[in-house]
């Protein structure tokens, strides 16, 4: 029997109980595992207001080369910690533990050095420019923390994508309220440990659970003394959070939805592309904002790569994140599986060939109420179907044969959303052609999620605003002020 865990907020360095508390459910079995203490409009506050009074304390006189050792500390805590966050993350998510142990806990802890690193070294502007005097004049920029962050992270990757955030805020010397996804409160909770045990002072990391509107999302993104807010989801929720930045013009920055295309031409490497195409397109259960759901393939051998990737779904492992062999855990939520459950009754409804899937997989008896799903292809939709304009989040994809160049550009572009893509072919001429016209933040040619740390990332038209990663982190969570100095 699974102990179920207390998850409290954690407010200037003390967990705090909540007002009320919440069901937090393990995917694999459908099964409470946690009850969260939801932080209501006053603990929101407290923790806002814990953070601001920790910029003017330690924290503020800390010089950079002590904050980053502190973050150092942090990473190296949580690799000490390493296989208790991973299975607190894979009872939040039900992601496979092969799948968390290479990516999602490494990463979590490596955004901590990334960014220290990164802050150590950026250097700023100076110019020297002429007076009438002629004595001249020093014109140089100085970095300053933007003030309290409000950080709201997503349900798919938690610890990694929270730390893509919290990672360069503290290192530029800011204090952060962290709103984690009601769906996966433990890696952040579980953090708040980590900062106690490496002397971070009280209130630079803060953490308050709960829910979006009308809730503690709604409470901290309106709160007057939050200075900027980060978000990673939906569309329509970084919708509602920037209405609510509007008010005191907040500085915002958004990764949000996408519906990402792969194209694949006919002289691509097939076996690399199929490989790239299957696990972009069912990695973590299709719950990845860069994952493919929309496949165009060149019509030579449009009919191979159908079989051949349908294949790989019908063989994929469906099973529970300690087991090896796991290839897809379920989805994190029973709304989320019958969300996109409605998206598979959609397709067949509209016509679609559906060539791998569509269903729920027989479970094992204890695992028979956890949230589970098919991974599913389909052929034959026209591009104004639902299925192939709005984002599904789930292991799924659409394939449509192409015939040129220009044809899959248009088809690429043709979506309200520009996040990535990925392309592949053997042609380096037509990689660099293709990958210049389709509007998105990021294209990967044979490859997918190849990250290097100090390269630009977001999303293009209802994708997002703003960049992350190395220095393009810096411009979102510092100010740039500009000294000049007369001679």
């Amino acid at each position: 029997m699974t102990t179920t865990v207390d998850l409290k907020n954690f407010i200037n360095g003390e967990f705090v109980a909540g007002s009320r508390q919440f069901d937090d459910f393990d995917p694999v079995t459908g099964r409470v595992h946690a009850r969260v203490h939801e932080a209501d409009e006053a603990a929101v506050d407290h923790a806002v207001q814990a953070a601001r009074a920790a910029l003017k304390g330690p924290w503020a006189r800390m010089s950079i080369a002590e904050r980053s050792e502190l973050l150092f500390k942090v990473a190296d805590r949580i690799n000490e910690r390493f296989e208790e966050f991973l299975a607190a993350e894979c009872l939040d998510t039900g992601k496979p533990y092969s799948l968390a142990r290479h990516i999602d806990i490494p990463r979590g802890a490596a955004n901590f050095k990334v960014f220290a690193d990164i802050i150590r070294n950026v250097p700023t502007e100076c110019f020297r420019m002429e007076t009438p005097d002629g004595a001249g004049a020093l014109n140089y920029g100085v970095r300053v923390p933007k003030g309290v962050v409000a950080v709201i992270c997503p349900w798919n990757l938690p610890l990694l994508l929270m730390t893509w955030k919290v990672g360069p805020a503290l290192a530029c010397g800011n204090t952060v309220v962290v709103k984690p996804s009601e769906e996966t409160p433990y890696t952040a909770t579980l953090l708040g440990e980590v900062m106690n045990e490496v002397g971070m002072p009280p209130g630079v990391y803060n953490v308050v659970h709960g829910f979006g509107g009308d809730s503690t999302g709604e409470f901290l993104t309106r709160h007057p003394a939050v200075d900027a807010i980060t978000f990673t989801g939906e569309t329509i929720t970084g919708t509602a959070i920037m209405k609510n930045a509007a008010v005191g013009i907040r500085d915002v920055s958004f990764e949000l939805g996408g519906k990402n295309a792969g194209v694949v031409f006919a002289d691509a490497d097939f076996d690399a592309a199929l490989d790239g195409i299957a696990r972009s397109t069912f990695a973590n259960c299709g719950q990845v904002c860069l994952g493919t759901e929309r496949v165009y393939v060149e019509r030579p051998i449009f009919e191979r790569f159908v079989e051949a990737l349908a294949g790989r779904a019908r063989a994929m492992k469906i099973g529970v994140p300690q087991d090896a062999a796991t290839g897809m855990g379920p989805m994190v939520s029973r709304q989320q599986r019958d969300k996109v459950l409605g998206y598979y009754q959609r397709a067949k409804a509209l016509g679609a060939t559906v060539v791998a899937g569509g269903g729920v997989p027989t479970m094992p008896d204890a695992y028979a109420d956890g949230f589970w799903i098919e991974p599913t292809l389909w052929t034959g939709l026209p591009e104004n179907s639902p299925v192939i304009r709005e984002e599904i989040f789930g292991p799924c994809a659409h394939l449509r044969p192409f015939d040129d160049e220009e044809e899959v550009i248009a088809l690429a572009n043709d979506t309200p959303y520009g996040l990535c893509t990925t392309v592949w072919t053997q042609n380096a001429a037509r990689a660099h052609r293709v990958a210049e016209k389709i509007d998105v933040g990021i294209t990967w040619v044979n490859c997918w999620f190849l990250r290097d740390l100090r390269t630009s990332f977001g999303g293009a038209k209802q994708s997002g605003i703003g960049r992350e990663g190395g220095v393009h982190s810096l411009e979102f969570y510092t100010e740039l002020r500009n000294v000049c100095l007369k001679l």
